[in-house]
């Protein structure tokens, strides 16, 4: 049965549009996004929420999903998550190839990343199936993967040890953050785009705060008042944004990655932001719900079908950047894009949903 429109799926719906526009870097629209304000961008939110879904994977605290029907489940997801990051990737390599053919320009096999497919493909083509090789703009797929095989240890130990899971996650953090521990990349040079290590600690904390024990608990007794103290800090935040002021990592002490803004590693200047923003903004859904029912409902729709969205809209942003190369960039051409790229999305997700209908 196919369920209502809830807040989860209304903010994974409004998280992917975002990461379609921002994914077409240097269009005018993508100044009206929430990273324009925000030391976070949709990254920390989807990240966020595929921590506070897990709760539905759990069970409750009464029935439990057993242990090895939890591993099996999340891993088979990864599984599912792994097949789809493989297909986009392939997708992607092609569509740039076939661009520096179609323009006679070899510089775009460069785009995202890409160089090594063409110069080193034994290497590329190994690193590409152990993910240690990723294109620039098609690396979340890989972290999402790593963070679901991560979740069922994490939510055992909660099982478990209730009150270790918030220290531990959070420890692991600090520790790859004063100690810049990460996941190396190969056969290119550098390090994973999104540190694991540290993203997993995003995905701790929508665990928690989905729960109705707990800090989700203490959290939703206490909501209103936190949204109060929280106000100010946001505006100032986005204040500071919009202005462009942010701490100088060659002027910041260390260690830097405590005081710097780095999404990498979810700094705490992103990830405390990121939870004041979300306690202001979660306040938005009732009114939505209730007053405009069919924004609602086309946010939530996208939601449900979030992974196959995020898939072609991966897609649809690589051929928008290619389009609007090839057209210099315009408000018009920008606008045309945007607009065209998200309708062809709802129709992928109305599609995707009639299906499901049907089956």
């Amino acid at each position: 049965m196919q369920r209502s429109a809830n807040a989860v799926d209304f903010w994974r719906g409004f998280a992917l549009i975002e990461i379609f526009i921002n994914h077409i870097p240097g269009n005018f629209w993508e100044q009206f996004t929430h990273k324009a304000v925000s030391q976070s961008d949709a990254a920390e939110l989807f990240v966020f929420l595929a921590g506070w879904s897990l709760t539905y994977v759990a069970g409750s605290a009464e029935k439990p999903r057993p242990a090895h029907q939890l591993t099996l489940r999340l891993f088979l997801r990864a599984g599912k998550l792994y097949a789809a990051h493989m297909v986009i990737v392939m997708a992607a390599i092609a569509m740039l190839a076939g661009a520096s053919k179609v323009f006679d320009n070899p510089l775009l096999l460069d785009w995202f990343n890409a160089s090594a497919v063409f110069t080193a493909p034994v290497e590329a083509h190994i690193g590409l199936v152990f993910l240690t090789y990723q294109l620039g703009y098609f690396d979340i797929l890989p972290l999402y993967i790593t963070l679901l095989i991560m979740a069922p240890f994490l939510i055992l130990l909660h099982r478990r040890w209730p009150a270790l899971l918030l220290p531990v996650s959070g420890g692991l953090w600090l520790v790859c953050l004063v100690g810049q521990f990460t996941f190396d990349a190969w056969p290119t040079e550098g390090e994973w785009f999104f540190n694991p290590l540290c993203w997993q600690f995003a995905l701790s904390l929508g665990f928690l705060c989905g729960l109705n024990r707990g800090p989700g608990a203490w959290i939703r007794t206490h909501l209103t008042t936190i949204r109060w103290l929280a106000l100010p800090v946001v505006v100032v935040a986005a204040w500071a944004r919009w202005h462009g002021w942010e701490m100088d990592p060659t002027a910041a002490p260390e260690p830097h990655l405590l005081f710097v803004n780095d999404k990498s590693f979810l700094t705490p200047v992103r990830i405390g932001q990121f939870l004041l923003l979300a306690a202001v903004a979660s306040a938005l859904w009732g009114p939505v719900s209730r007053s405009l029912p069919a924004l609602a409902d086309a946010l939530a729709l996208l939601g449900r079908h979030s992974l196959l969205v995020f898939c072609v809209g991966s897609l649809l942003s690589l051929a928008a950047q290619i389009l609007r190369w090839a057209l210099r960039g315009s408000l018009i051409s920008d606008t045309l894009i945007v607009v065209w790229g998200l309708a062809v999305l709802f129709c992928v997700a109305a599609a995707a949903d009639w299906w499901e209908r049907q089956r």
